[in-house]
């Protein structure tokens, strides 16, 4: 296989690259390496992509459309995940444009690059922000999620769209998924253990927000990347139980899926923060805050068609998972 992994030095995409690499594939990592956080980081992975067999680096914006559409000339892409996003509830609020040339137009183009050059599957990163104002726990791809509470939602549920019109047009086969709360080693400094744990160790207080009363279905890196890798090798296919007058959102008469990948399993927030407590050996001084515009007061993942379809149920715990990422931090920032 020869797979287009965008936003490859980003936190999900270095991952999935490794890992595809190591499986023996090629891949072609694309990024375009933004300052929407510190780009150091991004570099560290790359560095380490660029060590592995088979890799080869592509500086390229996906708004790029002659870029992007001499990429896919000059590779011929078996497979595409496509990771690469303006990321982030909040900043969505203050950039809104930045959501939709990335997150907008930057999938468009993905879109064209495989439609003409015959790509097999197309894989895209979706989100569980997309669920927006439904509550009814587990969050299930089978019920509609027409209710975004920020852009960031918006643009991914807009991507879900994109793709089954692609799928159902010109039968390019097309499998979204949405992440739920992904943490683990080399993770975003934007996200919440990133910050926790660099504020808990200067001695400086934390944001929580809700007071500490949300809830999340944290999931850890590796079991994302076991998700992506069996969903990416399972082509998807047209349903032939759908039925146009009872439509089902997470499948298609087009070669169209949609899946969750979560931990099954919602914790509270002031849990995920005592068990990192805990693993660091210091307390935090929590700043209380009221809920976030954009936030949602909980998440949980119906991972029931993901364990279907490619027999795999995350299920990292996040005593497992923070403890990974601790060790990780300590190394990284030689502590």
């Amino acid at each position: 296989m020869k797979i287009l992994v965008t936003g490859a030095a980003g936190f999900i995409g270095f991952h999935l690259s490794r890992r595809f690499l190591e499986m023996g594939h090629e891949v072609v990592g694309l990024d375009c390496i933004n300052d929407y956080y510190d780009p150091a980081i991004k570099h560290a992975r790359l560095d380490i992509l660029k060590r592995l067999p088979g890799f080869t680096f592509a500086r390229l914006d996906l708004a790029d459309a002659a870029g992007v559409a001499g990429l896919f000339q000059a590779h011929r892409f078996t497979h595409v995940v496509n990771l690469a996003a303006q990321a982030g509830v909040r900043y969505s609020l203050q950039h809104p444009r930045a959501y939709i040339d990335s997150n907008i137009v930057g999938f468009l183009n993905i879109l064209e690059g495989c439609r003409h050059n015959k790509v097999g599957h197309l894989v895209f990163a979706s989100s569980s922000s997309v669920y927006g104002l439904n509550t009814h726990m587990p969050l299930s791809p089978h019920r509609g999620v027409d209710h975004p509470i920020s852009l960031y939602a918006a643009s991914k549920k807009s991507n879900e769209m994109m793709a089954h019109s692609y799928a159902h047009l010109f039968r390019l086969p097309c499998t979204g998924l949405r992440f739920f709360t992904v943490y683990g080693p080399w993770g975003r400094p934007d996200m919440a253990l990133f910050l926790f744990t660099k504020a808990i160790l200067a001695g400086e207080p934390i944001n929580v927000f809700n007071h500490g009363k949300m809830r999340r279905d944290f999931t850890y890196i590796d079991d994302i990347i076991e998700g992506v890798v069996r969903v990416t090798m399972r082509t998807a296919a047209p349903n032939p139980d759908w039925d146009p007058m009872n439509p089902d959102p997470a499948t298609s008469s087009a070669p169209y899926r949609i899946y969750n990948i979560g931990n099954n399993h919602s914790e509270e927030l002031s849990r995920y923060i005592e068990v990192l407590e805990q693993q660091l050996g210091k307390k935090a001084q929590w700043n209380l805050l009221p809920m976030q515009a954009g936030d949602v007061p909980a998440t949980e993942a119906d991972v029931d068609d993901l364990v279907r379809d490619v027999g795999f149920k995350p299920a990292t715990s996040i005593e497992t998972g923070i403890a990974n990422f601790v060790a990780w931090y300590r190394e990284y920032y030689k502590m």
